[in-house]
C-alpha cells in the first residue's frame, strides 16, 4: 500500500519533482522508505531509499550508486560496486538515518552493451581507460545534477557522501549541495585488483 510522502511538503506525487509514492521496503538491511524518481528528459527512472528523517538534517550519510547490473545484480568480482553498496547500506541502517540515490547510468553512464565490448578490450590486455578510448567513449559519462536534484527535494542541508571518487563531491558542490566526503575501503580481490589500481592511479579515486 503506497504512503504519502514523508520527505516532502504535504504532496504525495510532486509532478515537478518527480517523485511516486512512498512505500515501505523490508531488506536485509532492515527497512526503507522507498520511492522511483522519474527524471524527464532523458527520461530515465531512478530509486530512491530513505532511512530516518532526513529533511532540515546535517551531514546525512549519502550513497549515490550508479547502476552496475554486473556487480549489484550478480555479484561480478570485476569492479567493488556489490561491496560499496552494500556496506553503505550497512552503515546507514547502524546510523539509522541516510539516504541511497540508485541511479541508472550503467557502465559510468556508456550502457551495458558498451560495458561488455569494454570488459572484452580489458580481458585482452587494456585498462578499463583504455578500453573506453578504444572503442570512442568517454572515459565517465555519468550525471550527478539529477542526484542534486533528488536532494534539493528531499530538503537536507548537507550529506556525508559515502565514495571513493572525489569527482562526485565537486560535481555536487557545482549544484549548490553541501558535501563533506567518507572513503568506502573495500578490501580488493584478483580480479579488480588492476581496475581499483587504475582507478586510483587515474582517476584520482581516493583508495
Amino acid at each position: 500500500m503506497a504512503r504519502k510522502n514523508p520527505h516532502h511538503n504535504g504532496h504525495p506525487h510532486p509532478i515537478l519533482s518527480g517523485f511516486t509514492e512512498w512505500v515501505h521496503l523490508p531488506t536485509r538491511f532492515h527497512s526503507f522508505q522507498a520511492a522511483a524518481y522519474v527524471e524527464p528528459t532523458p527520461r530515465q527512472e531512478h530509486l530512491v531509499l530513505v532511512k530516518g528523517r532526513v529533511a532540515g538534517k546535517k551531514d546525512v550519510l549519502t550513497r549515490i550508486q550508479s547502476e552496475c547490473m554486473t556487480g549489484d545484480v550478480f555479484g561480478s568480482k570485476r569492479c567493488d560496486c556489490y561491496d560499496q553498496l552494500q556496506k553503505s547500506l550497512v552503515m546507514i541502517e547502524k546510523k539509522g538515518e541516510g539516504i541511497v540515490l540508485y541511479l541508472r547510468q550503467e557502465g559510468r553512464g556508456i550502457g551495458l552493451a558498451n560495458k561488455i565490448r569494454a570488459y572484452h578490450l580489458q580481458d585482452q590486455g587494456f585498462d578499463t581507460i583504455e578500453a573506453n578510448h578504444q572503442l570512442g567513449l568517454p572515459v565517465d559519462a555519468r550525471r550527478f545534477t539529477v542526484a542534486a536534484d533528488i536532494l534539493k527535494e528531499l530538503r537536507v542541508k548537507s550529506v556525508t557522501l559515502l565514495t571513493n571518487n572525489p569527482q562526485k563531491t565537486i560535481d555536487l558542490r557545482k549544484e549548490g549541495i553541501v558535501v563533506r566526503r567518507q572513503p568506502l575501503i573495500i578490501r580488493p580481490n584478483r580480479y579488480n585488483e588492476r581496475y581499483l589500481k587504475t582507478k586510483k592511479r587515474k582517476l584520482k579515486h581516493r583508495l
